[in-house]
């Protein structure tokens, strides 16, 4: 995962003041760092070699196939032994990222312990696991492609009222950016944390901005939590300390904010851990106890 970022400076003296009214999910408090899975449990060695085989036709694919290539790398797992799953879900644990999907169809994806591998569940509208799948790519197609469900450019920028001092300033620049916006570009950020920000400021921004379907929580170098906005390709991101106070409040315009994607050294190293992964269970003197 990315670095904790250094802010960026937008335009404006001051800082924000903090608004103890605001609620924040609460979020874990600390740094994950990488080991290769363990099993506590003896393994039926015909479960495992199952595992195993999964584990090596998702390596095989990472490896002839770039990040960021159209085709990606895909095990489904929909119709595997259900001790199978649990086993790889046991050895594969769970990494920096999860993200919640809203839509017609929902989506809980979490990132293993190999940065850029994915578990991704889809469930149906009736609540039925419609889809269970271990997928590799820097983020999960359908998390761009619901963040742009339900989507508008249309979006007025609202009257002066008493209280508010930036924000319809940072409503024009933030809508202009959207409007320009094309794939590929870099974000554009916009750091609330650096502007003189009153509660009334905070509320039209979040009122006019609007939720969107995508939430991700990432724990990497500081806990962050990015959500989608009613506006495309407009994302809130904000970073929180151990003690979950708000220390950096960011609206960025960009297809996936960086934080929450696996870069080009995370996808390889996944694949040299994945195959560190396979010798040690494919090994059992090799398994701790």
């Amino acid at each position: 995962m990315k670095d904790f970022p250094i802010p960026v400076v937008a335009s404006g003296p001051g800082s924000q003041p903090e608004d103890e009214n605001l609620l924040y999910m609460p979020l874990p408090n600390s740094m994950m760092t990488f080991s290769l899975p363990v099993l506590h449990d003896e393994a039926d060695p015909a479960l495992m070699a199952a595992a195993c085989m999964m584990v090596g036709q998702l390596r095989d694919k990472m490896e002839v196939t770039p990040l960021g290539s159209p085709a990606i790398p895909v095990i489904e797992l929909q119709d595997m032994d259900t001790e199978v799953v649990r086993l790889l879900n046991q050895t594969m644990g769970e990494g920096e990222v999860s993200i919640s999907v809203r839509g017609s169809s929902a989506y809980r994806i979490q990132e293993t312990v190999f940065a850029g591998v994915w578990r991704l569940h889809e469930f149906a509208a009736d609540g039925r696991l419609a889809r269970d799948a271990i997928m590799a790519c820097a983020i999960p197609p359908m998390v761009t492609q619901w963040a742009q469900a339900d989507v508008s450019l249309d979006c007025p920028i609202p009257e002066k009222t008493p209280g508010i001092m930036n924000a319809l300033s940072v409503l024009t620049e933030v809508v202009g950016k959207a409007k320009a916006f094309k794939a590929g570009d870099g974000a554009h950020v916009v750091n609330l944390t650096l502007l003189p920000m009153s509660p009334e400021d905070m509320e039209c921004l979040t009122q006019t901005l609007g939720a969107g379907a995508v939430t991700i929580l990432s724990r990497g170098y500081g806990n962050c939590r990015i959500t989608s906005t009613r506006l495309p390709n407009v994302w809130w991101v904000q970073y929180f300390n151990s003690m979950d106070t708000l220390i950096l409040n960011t609206v960025e315009v960009c297809e996936v904010p960086e934080v929450a994607q696996a870069s080009i050294e995370d996808y390889e190293d996944s694949i040299e851990r994945l195959g560190e992964w396979l010798l040690v269970m494919q090994e059992p003197e090799n398994r701790g106890a």
